[in-house]
């Protein structure tokens, strides 16, 4: 069964899609800044054998608006647990990557008992200095996402993987230009006002922190952390940049399967 569906929330309109069977167990996937649901989909595959499976787009990303020029990261919070509240799901499994990470750390820290295994990855608890954010809120204020894109890919992807596999890069570099300017700039402004690091200590989840080698956006030192500060956490490190999802999509997945399935 197959669902895309949108619900209304404090001046939201989010944008959901529910694959796999009903009777499995629920897992919901948030996306990274300037990317939508479809960024899943290397992984959707081997998910949809096991899990439930709930993607959504991020407020100001891909069909879901933003109401306003900026929001916080309690915010996008808020957004998914509201979708939950919205489903009927009492609690779900979650993965988010990069801005998904912030909110699954943010969601594990103040509304634990709607979490169960947690995966965070390509992510960090803060991202500074806040004058980078302004700098790029300001880029695509005024040229549209087409003037951070060509950036933006070299950072997400390395130079190997963008020459091998130019079909991926094109749908991801789409995903990106679809989004709307304005949805970006208010995440971006998210994330510049974020700091989660002395929230880490209170997640108590069943914890898998997934990293990128050669990630320069959330490099594996701020995964590290993310490691350290949260007790019991698995920490792996793939041999990619930021959307290592889609850069080792074969070994994210099957990290990602087996930790959620416990084994």
């Amino acid at each position: 069964m197959t669902d895309e569906l949108f619900m209304e929330h404090a001046g939201v309109r989010l944008h959901y899609r529910i694959d796999g069977d009903e009777l499995a167990p629920w897992l919901m996937l948030s996306n990274s800044l300037g990317t939508n649901l479809a960024m899943w989909e290397p992984q959707m595959p081997g998910l949809l054998q096991h899990f439930r499976v709930l993607r959504y787009d991020t407020r100001g990303h891909g069909l879901s608006n933003a109401p306003s020029a900026s929001c916080s990261i309690a915010d996008l919070g808020r957004d998914a647990i509201a979708l939950l509240d919205h489903i009927g799901i009492t609690q779900t499994h979650f993965c988010g990557l990069s801005l998904g990470g912030m909110t699954g750390m943010w969601l594990a820290a103040n509304q634990s008992t709607r979490i169960g295994r947690l995966v965070l990855c390509n992510t960090s608890p803060l991202m500074a200095p806040p004058a980078n954010w302004d700098t790029r809120i300001a880029l695509v204020t005024k040229g549209g996402m087409a003037s951070i894109a060509g950036n933006v890919i070299d950072r997400w992807f390395t130079a190997d993987f963008q020459a091998r596999s130019p079909a991926s890069i094109a749908i991801v570099h789409q995903m990106l230009l679809e989004t709307p300017a304005a949805g970006y700039a208010a995440c971006c402004a998210a994330i510049r006002d974020m700091d989660q690091r002395a929230s880490l200590a209170s997640i108590s989840h069943p914890t898998l922190v997934i990293a990128g080698t050669r990630d320069i956006a959330t490099p594996p030192q701020d995964g590290k952390l993310i490691a350290e500060r949260v007790a019991g956490s698995t920490y792996i490190e793939l041999d990619a940049a930021h959307l290592s999802n889609w850069e080792q999509a074969a070994a994210f997945s099957a990290c990602l399967s087996d930790f959620l399935q416990g084994t």
